[in-house]
Parts: structure tokens; sequence; C-alpha cells
């Protein structure tokens, strides 16, 4: 019994996700592990801090932290820091927020100090210019002035200079940044990121995604080298690694570091730390890094490259993570590698890979399509021998959010015992697992789950058979029959190809992991033009062994019809 309801209790949840961001209003004390934790009704805040200088143009006020927390306040306040050109752009839930100086900002002997209240609405941008003309200015403390110093100068030209050579990466179970680092095609990132994954594809640009092959991988100095077809590299200017002059530069502790990073859910852009303590191969840092952008470059203040980010831990699902920096000498030690590599291994090809629409999904447009769908958000289905495949669109994502929010609210207002869970129904469209932040944001795309059916082995039946001659009667105890592999599909004799093939990882025990499938799919990828779509999914037991189903034509029109708003103009 005991061994049936710990298992059940593995399906019903994905480890390893500890954050549930709180609605403005709520109240919710326990965190619901592997659960999505719903954007799709955000506002983005944008916030820049500018300073007018006597006789100066405006200057912009970089690295100025700001807490922002919702009114009145229901958890810890977020803290936010802008970036070099003074500005911060936030993703938050339609509400009342207080965005408030974390501490003064001292300049020519004042220090200036902001508090101000805005309401985010969903869907909708609100921008706020924190000046001196609403700040609350008082003399600074002696000594506290904050000059305009070179050292902002120099971030400020590197980021100029490197921000373009940093890349994001995916992989099918991870996502990651890297940067060039050489005109050949070489792009250096860490080895926790990118794991054990034979593929790897690049985001160049928003627009542009190639492919990639690995060249070399040190797991010891947790530093992998892909490579991408030098032409597709050719407009990237490579960062300088200084190997030469690697052995001989110089890191302190409190020494101030930047980081760039291609997050999962934010731009491109900067991340500022300092060093706590210096290691033979590694530097202990206070970086505070997004989640999804571990793999960038690290300068010193003057502009050196020190090394690359990593993970202090494998928790890929705290929106912020505290990162390691691999340190230059061992990143140049797998470059060195890989280089003497090139000659033997052809080049990737340059074709460009299918990439996200640029387009959103209308707000209004989305909620109306919801509110129709009350009480029928159910994922449209397929079975196979092994799995259940769930074709899932923006509408019923965004719906279960709705339904979700709704539940918390009641549960927050002590109305009842409700726990939020959306029961088995729509189950899967809330455990994403690692994948949950990415799922969060309502991408215009057509999700493919594929999850592994469960069974119940004969020997178990057996055995619960015989506890029943004796009076003892138990729950069947299922497993799932095999993990995920791959899928393709087809409409019509074409076979389309992915977005992103993801998977999920499922730990279903201390030693053991179990893959379902998530395929990333244009909005207009199916459709009736399609005189037939066929799904087929490999399994990890037989990986050679194709199941093949045809998608029902009635299926394929819902999908269509739930895009109808977004293919409006």
């Amino acid at each position: 019994m005991l061994r049936a309801l710990a298992f059940a209790a593995v399906l019903s949840t994905v480890p390893g996700t500890d954050l549930v961001r709180l609605v403005p209003g709520t109240h919710l004390s326990t965190p619901v592990p592997g659960t999505v934790t719903f954007q799709a009704a955000e506002g983005v805040l944008n916030v820049k801090v500018v300073i007018t200088r006597a006789g100066q143009a405006p200057m912009a006020v970089p690295r100025h932290a700001l807490l922002i927390s919702d009114n009145p306040p229901t958890t810890t306040p977020r803290r936010v820091v802008t970036g070099i050109d003074g500005a911060v752009h936030v993703r938050l839930r339609p509400g009342n927020y207080l965005v408030e100086s974390d501490a003064p900002f001292a300049l020519d002997g004042k220090a200036y100090e902001w508090r101000q209240l805005i309401d985010v609405a969903a869907g909708q941008e609100v921008s706020i210019e924190l000046t001196a003309s609403n700040a609350d200015v008082t003399d600074a403390a002696p000594g506290s002035t904050r000059a305009d110093s070179s050292v902002e100068v120099s971030i400020s030209t590197l980021l100029g200079q490197w921000q373009a050579s940093v890349v994001a990466l995916w992989t099918p179970t991870s996502h990651a940044s890297g940067f060039v680092v050489d005109a050949d095609g070489l792009i250096a990132t860490n080895q926790r990121a990118i794991g054990a994954s034979a593929s790897v594809e690049v985001e160049l640009s928003p627009e542009i995604k190639i492919a990639a092959t690995v060249l070399a991988a040190n797991p010891d100095k947790d530093v992998v080298v892909l490579r991408i077809n030098p032409a597709a590299a050719s407009s990237l200017r490579p960062v300088p690694l200084g190997c030469a002059e690697a052995a001989s530069l110089s890191v302190i502790k409190d020494q101030e570091i930047v980081t760039i990073g291609s997050p999962l859910r934010e731009t491109k852009g900067p991340s500022f730390g300092a060093v706590s303590r210096v290691d033979a191969h590694a530097l202990a840092t206070d970086l505070a890094i997004p989640i999804g952008s571990s793999g960038g470059p690290v300068f010193a203040s003057g502009g050196s490259l020190v090394g690359l980010t990593s993970l202090v831990d494998d928790d890929e699902n705290r929106r912020r993570q505290s990162a390691r920096v691999v340190r230059i000498q061992d990143v140049c030690e797998v470059v060195t590698a890989a280089r003497a590599k090139l000659k033997e291994a052809s080049a990737p090809a340059d074709a460009r890979l299918p990439v996200e629409p640029s387009r959103p999904f209308p707000g209004e447009a989305l909620k109306e399509a919801a509110k129709r769908r009350v009480g029928s958000l159910s994922p449209y289905q397929v079975a196979s021998t092994d799995f259940d495949i769930s074709f899932i669109t923006p509408v019923m994502v965004y719906g279960a959010q709705t339904q979700f929010e709704q539940q918390m609210n009641v549960r927050g207002r002590g109305a009842g015992g409700n726990s939020g869970d959306p029961g088995p129904a729509l189950r899967p469209l809330r455990d994403f697992g690692q994948w949950s932040e990415y799922v969060a944001d309502v991408h215009p795309v057509l999700l493919v789950r594929v999850t592994p059916r469960l069974v119940e082995g004969f020997w178990t039946k057996v055995a619960r058979g015989a506890a029943q001659t004796q009076g003892v009667s138990l729950p069947p105890f299922k497993r799932m029959r095999s993990g995920f592999s791959r899928m393709r599909i087809a409409c019509g004799d074409a076979e389309v190809a992915p977005i992103h093939p993801l998977k999920i990882e499922q730990h279903v025990s201390g030693t053991e992991t179990i893959y379902e499938g998530l395929y990333v799919f244009d909005p207009g990828a199916l459709g009736p033009s399609c005189a037939t779509v066929k799904v087929t999914v490999y399994s990890e037991k037989e990986p050679q062994k194709a199941d093949t189903r045809v998608v029902d034509a009635k299926v394929i029109e819902q999908i269509w019809q739930d895009f109808a708003p977004y293919r409006t103009p």
C-alpha cells in the first residue's frame, strides 16, 4: 500500500520545482511542487531611472536596485536591478504594485530615493521614469556620492561589443547561454547546462536558429565547446579569450564582475555581481542569473574575460539562480582541444531551423476564447499502445491558468478546503517539469505532449489477487510502460519540423528518470490543408519500433479553430 501511495505521489508531481508565484490578493503558504506558474495574463512594467546633472545631458542610473511588491503585500518583494541603460523590464500579474528603491542613489552630495504606486493591466505595458522630480531627495551621507566612474563606462562599452556574441542554446531537456569564441563557429558554454545532449540548437537571434554539434566536452572542467557553421557565425564577433594572459590574470575577492546571458523568459542582458571567493578552478560569486542563462561570458569591470557562468546546484527551476564562474584557464583548455579537432570534423549545416512566431497571441482574443471553453479545457487526445498523446493550444493553457487563479483566490479567502488541484483532466496543462517557465508564457504555438501510459504488471496482479483471498484489498500498483524517445508528425506526406523537440524529465525514484515528450509546433503546422495527420512515436524501450496513429480530422479542425483568433489581424 505504501509503495502504491508513494508512486502515485511521484506521478502527481514533478520534482524539482519549488516556486509558486502568488497572485496579488492571495495568501498561499505552501508551494505546490511541479506545477506551472502561469503567466498568461501578465502585463509588462518598464522602469527607467534617469538623473539630470546641472548643465549636462540626462544620465541613466545603472545597477540601481528596486523592490517591487504587490499592494497590499502578500509575499517577499521582488528585487530587480537596472541595466547599464538605467532600465529594467518586469513581467507582472495584473494588480497594484509598489516600486521603491532598495537603497538611496547618491550623486553630487544628494541622495535620491523613489517610491511609486503603479497599476499593471493584463496584456498591457506600463512605463514609468524615475527622475529627480519624483524622487525623495535628501543630503547624502559624507563619502557616499557616486561619481560618474570609468568602471561603468567600460561596462557599457563591453556590453555594446559582446552582447550580440551571446547566443541562446536549446537542448531537449535544457535552455542555456553560450558565446562565440572563434570565427570557425566555436561556441563556449558550461557542461552542466548541456549535459549529455547529442543535439543542440543555437538561437543566434529571435529570427535565426541553426544546429550545432558538440566538438569538445570536459565535465571535470564544466566546459563544453559547440560548433556551428562558420558562415552562420560570420556576422558575430568572437569574444577574445585572452588565453595567453589567462595564467597571470588577477582576480580578487570583492572584485566587481558582469555577465551577459540569454535567459529563458527575459531579454538578453547583463547581470552584475562580485567575487566572494577565489578558487583554483572556479570563482564563488553573488551573481543572481535568470533561469536558463548559465553559460554566458563573465567580464571583470576592466573588460577582461574571467570565465563563464555555471550553476551552484542543479535546481534549474528557481527563478533566479546563484552562479559560480568557471575560470578562463579551464575554458581555454577545452577550447584548445576543440580547435585541434576542427580539421577532422565537418562543419554542421547552416540551414535555418523553425523559430517561434514573433507576434504574440492577442490578449483579449485569448481571454474571450478561454471563456467560451469553460468546462471543456481538456487537451485533444490520441492514444497509442504505450502513450497518451495530448494536443494543447494556448486557449487551453490560458484557461487552465485562469481556473487555477480562481481556485487560489477562493482558497486565499478561506472559502472551503479547495486545494487548487485541477483534477486529472487538466493536470496535463499544469505539470511541465523543467519547462514550466517556458509554457507559462503561453506562446502562440501548438504543444504536443506524449505521456507514457501506466500499466499494472502481471506479477503485481497475481500478488493483489493472492492478498484478496486473505481478505486484504490492495490498490493497483502501476508503472510506466516505457519512456518517450522521439516523435514525428506528418501533414499528408510531409514531415513537420518542430520548433523545439523537448523532453520533460520525470524522476520516478532517486536513480531512475523517465521522459515525456513536449514538442512545440508552429500554429499553422496542422490544419484542414493536411489530407491526413499522422503521429509516430518511438519509446526508449524499443527505439526503432514505430507506433503510428492517424489523428481524427475533427481534432485537427478543433486545433485549427483554437488558433483562429491568432490568424485574424
